[in-house]
């Protein structure tokens, strides 16, 4: 499965953000890579803010070009504000959803966890990340994975009441999905808006 494997800092460098979590580099240099990247006035045009935004989404879920193309075409073709609908769909990811839930403590290292069939979806393995959880469905960990150092020490001392759309069960060590989240409940800080007017240049 190919993914980006480059070096992460730097992405969150360009943005301004630990989009891929705490970032220790990012907090020391908060400012764009490269020699010249403390001295950048330049000013970006309206195309440029557009692409960055949708790298930006790219980058945060850990969706490449292709497959974030698709979503976005399954997106504009049902009814209702497309941008948000297409956070909503990567929302809806399983490893994504994995990570929401504290099992993993970024989206990384979630994918990992279902690549290695770690993780159960109504008690049933699944180990593609892109599987689209449907509400209603329990997403936990498989028994034999549950003491795993990974998973305990992320889930230490996690806060389960953060995301309204996900129902923690601690005896399960997973959560139900209850359903798709409202725009306003995601942290996310991508302006969907931009990434659907990109596309539809």
């Amino acid at each position: 499965m190919a993914r980006y494997i480059g070096p992460k800092s730097r992405i969150a460098r360009r943005f301004g953000e630990a989009i891929f979590g705490p970032d220790k580099v990012l907090s020391k240099k908060n400012y764009a890579p490269g020699q010249h990247g403390n001295n950048r006035r330049k000013k970006t045009s309206e195309y440029g803010l557009m692409l960055a935004e949708k790298q930006k989404a790219k980058y945060t879920y850990g969706v490449l070009e292709r497959q974030f193309r698709n979503l976005f075409e399954k997106a504009a073709t049902k009814s209702g504000v497309t941008g948000e609908i297409l956070l909503q769909m990567l929302e809806s990811r399983l490893d994504n959803v994995v990570f929401r839930l504290g099992i993993a403590p970024t989206r990384a290292a979630a994918r990992q966890l279902v690549s290695h069939k770690h993780i159960v979806v109504d008690g049933q393995v699944v180990n593609i990340p892109s599987y689209t959880v449907k509400p209603g469905q329990i997403v936990a960990v498989r028994e034999k994975a549950k003491s795993l150092e990974v998973i305990e020490a992320s889930l230490a001392g996690f806060n389960h009441s953060k995301y309204p759309w996900i129902e923690w069960d601690e005896s399960q060590k997973g959560g139900k999905f209850l359903h798709v989240p409202e725009r306003a409940d995601i942290p996310e800080n991508i302006k969907e808006q931009m990434i659907v007017e990109l596309y539809s240049k």
